[in-house]
């Protein structure tokens, strides 16, 4: 009987990992704490259709992703979305197209990472509390107090602070992830009967509460009868008001948003904020992922690489590499 391997964590780098694994002939079980998969690549569904709430596009720069990224196109999974792009500098908007190429999900970002779970054996709504080793082998406790295992191996793939709890049994690698700070940041959705009179679909802002604004619906693939918005506040606006009620930081956002756009605002139709409390680590690190090879436990994760999606799944990769390679 082969024993499986544990992951921890469905976000593109646990699913990374999970598919490497599962190409080179390994049996593994996904746990999340969540209802579904995704992490910050999830999406929200609401009465205004499917929003985005987490990144909101990914780049590809690294060959081994941007072949990836081609798989993922040709099912159908992502595609490209060319916005009109502008920039928000003291007050000031102006146009900024530039070359990049940007990818989403379709018809929600979350379409990826719930097609890269496919057939594979996953427990969402289930928050492992504890990794821990019986005599051979690994087992994990959730917070219902349920045990699940025996694993051979495990791969925990979560924001840091989160892994850091989770790495009880390797002091050195626990030390590690709890060195590595992550960024909060709020995301917030508004919907508009009437369309907002303005050309933009993607805005980089500087010298506001907001970092970051979209037009959700001209994304590739998104249905939507209304016209929603997504903002996202800075890290630094962001940790200020961590603990402020999304009616309020809702309030702020949108008059935030009002501002840039110099207008009077319609009331939307529709609000919804939610709170990423490790939106992103603060610093990119080199470690690919993290190891230790004689325990079986390993570590993957943006924050191991540059923080973009591509580090995620780049990280995801290189932690299967290892544990593979471990048991050559």
């Amino acid at each position: 009987m082969t024993v499986p391997i544990a992951i921890i964590g469905t976000g593109i780098a646990g699913l990374s990992a999970a598919q490497a694994l599962r190409d080179a002939g390994h049996t593994v079980h996904l746990f999340d704490k969540s209802r579904g998969s995704g992490g910050r690549m999830s999406s929200k569904r609401s009465d205004a259709g499917s929003l985005d709430l987490g990144a909101q596009y990914f780049t590809a720069r690294d060959r081994r992703f941007v072949t990836e990224v081609q798989r993922w196109q040709a099912k159908g999974w992502v595609a490209e979305w060319t916005p009109q792009l502008y920039n928000s500098h003291g007050g000031q908007l102006s146009p900024s197209p530039d070359e990049q190429t940007r990818w989403v999900g379709t018809p929600r970002m979350s379409a990826i990472t719930r097609a890269l779970i496919g057939d594979l054996e996953a427990h969402f709504a289930c928050r492992i509390t504890e990794v821990f080793r019986g005599e051979q082998h690994w087992h994990l406790q959730d917070a219902e107090g349920f045990t699940h295992g025996p694993f051979s191996h495990v791969v925990i793939a979560t924001p840091a602070p989160q892994a850091t709890a989770l790495l009880a049994a390797a002091p050195k690698l626990a030390g590690v992830a709890a060195g590595v700070k992550m960024d909060p940041t709020w995301a917030v959705a508004l919907a508009f009967d009437t369309p907002l009179e303005t050309p933009m679909e993607g805005c980089f802002v500087q010298d506001s509460p907001l970092d970051w604004l979209a037009r959700n619906r001209s994304k590739p693939g998104r249905d939507s009868h209304l016209d929603t918005w997504v903002l996202h506040a800075t890290s630094a606006w962001s940790r200020q008001h961590i603990d402020l009620s999304k009616e309020a930081v809702t309030e702020q956002l949108h008059g935030a948003f009002a501002e840039l756009l110099h207008s009077v605002m319609p009331a939307p139709t529709f609000s919804l904020a939610h709170r990423w409390l490790y939106a992103r680590p603060a610093t990119s690190h080199e470690w690919g992922a993290l190891a230790d090879a004689d325990l079986g436990l390993y570590v993957c994760g943006d924050w191991c690489l540059s923080g973009r999606v591509e580090g995620a799944w780049l990280s995801g990769q290189e932690a299967a590499r290892r544990l593979h390679e471990s048991l050559q």
